[in-house]
């Protein structure tokens, strides 16, 4: 029951769309109605409001962040589970008919929240594949599989832990999909690190 309720409340955490409450807040519009639609901080970027970007960025980290904080109270089961609920809620948030964002931000709080270690090498991954290819996505999905690698390297993990983290991995990769197409089709658009972006 313990775990249910981690899951449940993680959903209902994560499931907040501080994307489209803050792009109403600064009077940006429906976000779902801006870019790509999506409702995380990349698409509030688009606004042009760097300020709400990053505060959107930030909250949909804690949202990962704090049930897992709250839930290890109760084990590491019961923690991985409140992550891995959290990011559903923002992939598929009840309150926006199950149409959410990619899960990266909330993904990131979650990992910060579960393992340190794994943290520190998702971004130090996102920074390089990011900074060598120019590619956002494809820098997101490789940081992903080498923070769940060194997590299952470094062992110490109960089994339901284990693969909560993996279904958390599959779950970023699957909401990746349309950005794995157009990678493969070459369409995919870049970031820049230089001072115009």
């Amino acid at each position: 029951m313990t775990v249910l309720f981690a899951l449940l409340g993680g959903y209902l955490v994560g499931s907040v769309p501080f994307g489209v409450v803050l792009a109403r807040v600064f009077g940006l519009g429906d976000l779902r109605k801006v870019g790509s639609g999506n409702i995380g901080a990349t698409n509030v970027l688009r606004t042009g409001n760097k300020g709400a970007a990053a505060l959107t960025l930030l909250l949909d980290a804690l949202k990962g962040a704090v049930p897992v904080w709250i839930a290890w109270g109760y084990g590491a089961e019961t923690a991985a589970i409140a992550g891995l609920g959290a990011v559903l809620g923002h992939c598929f948030p009840i309150w926006l008919g199950f149409r959410g964002g990619k899960g990266v931000a909330t993904f990131l709080g979650a990992l910060l929240a579960l393992d340190g270690i794994a943290f520190l090498v998702f971004a130090a991954v996102w920074l390089g594949v990011a900074f060598v290819t120019g590619y956002s996505s494809l820098a997101a999905l490789v940081a992903s599989l080498g923070a769940l690698a060194v997590t299952l390297v470094m062992g110490g993990w109960p089994l339901i832990a284990g693969i909560a983290l993996v279904m958390l991995v599959a779950l970023v990769i699957q909401r990746h999909h349309q950005n794995i197409a157009r990678l493969r089709a070459g369409t995919e658009s870049r970031i820049s690190f230089g001072s115009k972006k």
